[in-house]
């Protein structure tokens, strides 16, 4: 079993960023994908973008813009959205997942929640206009 911790949400003015962080337990960090996911008040949740821990390869989806960036160590089996340019529409729950066996294949197109194994409890992200 994986255990998925998010860190970093809180409370942010429009136009400011944010880093937020989500560290795995277990052996094989390595050979999972990560994806971020948010869910806004009143709605589903929505892929955001994904990594691939073995090649680093990422994939974005259609509704997030340029201002996400996913990143990852996997040394410390942590990995990392950083959003820039905070807009009052980001804000949410967000949550990082793990797809396991995955070591060397990327994530193209994988931002389907249903597709992940395990989550972590989620990060509350509040943007203030």
């Amino acid at each position: 079993q994986v255990q998925l911790v998010e860190a970093g949400g809180g409370l942010v003015q429009a136009g400011g960023s944010l880093r937020l962080s989500c560290a795995a337990s277990g052996r094989t960090f390595s050979s999972y994908a990560m994806g971020w996911f948010r869910q806004a008040p009143g709605k589903e949740r929505e892929g955001v973008i994904c990594i691939s821990n073995s090649d680093g390869s990422t994939y974005s989806g259609d509704s997030v813009d340029g201002r996400f960036t996913i990143s990852n160590d996997n040394a410390e089996s942590t990995v990392y959205l950083r959003i820039e340019s905070l807009k009052p529409e980001d804000t949410g729950n967000y949550f990082c997942a793990a797809l396991k066996d995955r070591s060397g294949y990327g994530c193209y197109d994988l931002i389907t929640d249903s597709l992940y194994d395990y989550w972590g409890q989620g990060t509350p992200v509040t943007v203030s206009s």
